[in-house]
């Protein structure tokens, strides 16, 4: 059985959570921009101004941290996209809610490197191992919902019944990327105007895009 744990032991804690948070951070912006793989411990402590030992002493190994970057992504993409989608109503509005969470997102850089989970899948998609397995169960995870957003509206009479929900996340998927490519690649500002254009008109919905 463990040992209980003393206020004093919980208080000498604390302070190394919160320093392995904040490496986080930095290491998720790092990593949107140059890459899982060019997260290094080297890499990472130069951009602290931390020793590797000290380093070192949060992380095992490479893929121990990738694999904490990924969990805090995903926390972070929850707070900025999940959550916001989940206070409008069930229905098409809360599948729109959830695009135009995921565009403020995108445009807002929360990640320097754009969408954090564009650029290390397509950095993982053909390299097994369990940093591509858990990439691989997050976008699924993603799409799933999508799916059942979706669904929910058809369910509710707000979208056409005959769409395929499977097929239509995937093609809001693909242009959600397709938008967050054009912006980080070209700096192009429109690549989110036009990807709201042909969603609206995927989902058959005669809104302008200002109110979207």
């Amino acid at each position: 059985m463990a040992q209980a744990q003393t206020p004093g032991s919980s208080r000498r804690k604390a302070p190394g959570q919160q320093t392995r948070q904040a490496i986080l951070q930095v290491a998720v912006d790092i990593a949107s921009a140059e890459g899982l793989e060019g997260l290094t411990i080297g890499r990472l402590a130069a951009e602290l101004g931390m020793s590797k030992s000290g380093l070192f002493a949060h992380f095992g190994s490479k893929q121990d941290l990738q694999l904490a970057v990924i969990e805090t992504a995903c926390a972070i993409f929850a707070a900025e996209v999940r959550q916001p989608a989940l206070t409008a109503p069930v229905g098409r509005a809360r599948l729109l809610a959830l695009c135009q969470a995921w565009f403020s997102f995108v445009e807002r850089k929360v990640f320097r490197g754009g969408c954090f989970f564009a650029a290390t899948s397509i950095e993982f998609d053909s390299r097994p191992g369990p940093v591509r397995d858990q990439l691989a169960q997050v976008m699924k995870g993603w799409l799933s919902w999508l799916e059942s957003l979706i669904q929910e509206a058809q369910e509710a009479g707000e979208l056409n019944p005959n769409l395929e929900a499977a097929q239509l996340a995937f093609e809001i998927h693909a242009l959600m990327w397709g938008a967050n490519w054009v912006l980080q690649l070209h700096e192009d500002p429109q690549a989110i105007a036009r990807a709201r254009t042909a969603i609206l008109h995927r989902l058959e919905i005669k809104l302008s895009v200002e109110s979207f």
